[in-house]
């Protein structure tokens, strides 16, 4: 069975010997929404994502281009980022009101296991960062 993959298009912003700066417009669900003149909600934004070099291919700046990654990886990618610093918060918080009765410091305790884990996380980034990878297509 195929790894299923998530394709954005984009524009390729900057070229260098081992990188391809492409741009892609990230949209919430929302912007394509026929209201959304009249919300607030709706959400568009750009966003430069590197990708390797391809061999044999000449790419030049503002050359169209699609980028693509396996559907597993964004998948990790949301539950590095939102998933787990979510369940460490409130595990910390219902373990540590449990522990020590005192909502006060038990909020304390479980923002400060958070600043750890954003910690670990920028100490692996490098690692982190080359599980992520991107293919031009």
């Amino acid at each position: 069975m195929p790894e299923e993959i998530i394709s954005h298009p984009g524009i390729v912003d900057k070229v260098d010997k081992v990188r391809v700066y492409v741009k892609i417009l990230a949209q919430s669900a929302c912007s394509t929404c026929h209201a959304k003149g009249a919300c607030n909600v709706a959400d568009m934004e750009e966003k430069i994502v590197e990708v390797d070099m391809p061999e044999g291919r000449v790419i030049k700046v503002g050359d169209q281009v699609v980028i693509s990654m396996k559907r597993k990886t964004g998948n990790m990618a949301v539950f590095l980022g939102y998933i787990l610093p979510f369940l460490i918060l409130f595990i910390c918080l219902i373990v540590m009101v449990l522990i020590t009765g005192k909502e006060g410091l038990s909020a304390l305790i479980a923002i400060l296991a958070l600043i750890s884990y954003y910690i670990v996380i920028y100490l692996f980034r490098i690692k982190i960062n080359n599980m992520f990878t991107f293919t031009l297509e």
